[in-house]
């Protein structure tokens, strides 16, 4: 749906005719599908007749997510995963071969840190780490003969680290690789990687795509070659497919998609503004903010910067979770992306695996607080955040 806007095209793009016809996706709970007969069979299995074949390679609904996914992120194709996590592996399974490198920022989300840094030398591959992520020289300086992606994630988590995608995108052509930007902090609805240059575009649907925390997922956006590739080969026989249940979800959470991103935009910004000129933090990570290093970023290649963000609070570890423990508002929880406001402390949890000097190199230290803001009243979250800084140090 080339013409369309981009709410319309999140509530009709990649449409299915549907029988019996209903106002939502229908819910194919099911693992198989019966033919009329074994020549019908034959032609579905053999791609001469469109069809669906076991639920584990193709679902009707979660076909009709991942078409809907690949026009909102302006890809080809798409292929939905059981997380966002096993659509990373797919993606890496797919593309390397035993000596085969990876070259990525090492401001990314715990679990990918510890796919790439422990999963990937099991498989006999390796990373090279970009610990300057922002320097596309850092980044040309990792790369090998035996490089075959980049891989960013954009804005980063926690850190909030932003990427210069087009750059990036140059730096990758130039050596005849694929560029993969995980988008899902910011969503389609805030950021499109594929219009900046990226050839592939990683999202874990749990987060912002669902929006309100029930359901797990992932997916791979990107050229129709490499998306059945992994269909007909890496999800056949490992197996980690979405759910019917979970794309329906995801589905629901696409229509409201683009209004949730404003207020978390929004709400996002009141927040950060409130803690930057707080007595009691030391820095807070927000590209909204003109006093970040990445600001300049926003207005080229964003439309608003989501509602993830971490500060860092006068004080030590201790100091941090007794914040964290008088908080009322935000939910205590080691997730974003929701409609309620998150606190998380990735020191002690989501990052945790990195070990002290890893997260020393991420950015993140023992008092670092982690925020996923919500779309409750802002009044209601400045309130709380104020009775919570009362608490601290009496």
């Amino acid at each position: 749906m080339p013409t369309k806007g981009f709410t319309t095209k999140a509530m009709h793009a990649g449409e299915i005719k549907f029988h019996p016809e209903s106002m939502s996706v229908p819910i194919y709970q099911s693992v198989a599908y019966p033919y009329e007969d074994a020549r019908e069979a034959a032609e579905i299995f053999s791609g001469d007749k469109p069809g669906y074949t076991y639920g584990r390679w193709d679902n009707p609904t979660v076909d009709a997510f991942e078409r809907r996914m690949a026009d909102l992120e302006n890809t080809e194709s798409a292929i939905a995963a059981a997380s966002g996590m096993a659509a990373i592996f797919l993606l890496c399974h797919h593309l390397l071969e035993p000596g085969d490198e990876v070259v990525s920022s090492n401001r990314v989300y715990g679990g990918t840190f510890g796919l790439f840094d422990i999963g990937l030398p099991r498989m006999g591959t390796k990373v090279n780490w970009v610990t300057q992520p922002d320097s596309v020289d850092a980044w040309a300086a990792a790369i090998t003969p035996q490089t075959k992606f980049l891989f960013v994630e954009t804005p980063s988590n926690p850190a909030l680290f932003i990427a210069d995608i087009p750059a990036l995108s140059t730096l990758a052509k130039a050596h005849n690789l694929p560029l993969v930007v995980d988008n899902t902090i910011a969503t389609p609805a805030l950021q499109q990687p594929i219009l900046l240059g990226a050839d592939m575009v990683i999202h874990s649907t749990t987060k912002y795509i669902c929006g309100n925390a029930t359901s797990l997922g992932g997916i791979i956006c990107g050229p129709k070659e490499i998306v059945e590739g992994i269909r007909q080969n890496g999800i056949r026989y490992l197996g980690p497919s979405m759910a019917p249940l979970n794309a329906w979800l995801n589905l629901n959470g696409l229509e409201t998609l683009a209004l949730r991103m404003d207020r978390h935009c929004h709400n996002a910004m009141v927040v950060a503004t409130f803690l930057e000129g707080h007595d009691k933090v030391n820095y807070v990570n927000y590209p909204g903010l003109e006093s970040n290093p990445y600001h300049k970023l926003i207005k080229p290649q964003m439309k608003g910067c989501s509602s993830l963000m971490s500060f860092e609070m006068k004080g030590s570890y201790e100091d941090a979770t007794k914040f964290i423990d008088a908080l009322k508002v935000f939910t205590h929880a080691t997730h974003l992306g929701t409609n309620k406001s998150i606190v998380t402390h990735p020191a002690s949890t989501t990052h945790s695996v990195l070990g002290e000097e890893e997260m020393r190199k991420a950015g993140i230290s023992p008092s670092l607080i982690r925020f996923s803001i919500g779309i409750e009243d802002d009044e209601d979250l400045i309130a709380d955040l104020t009775e919570a800084f009362d608490t601290f140090g009496k």
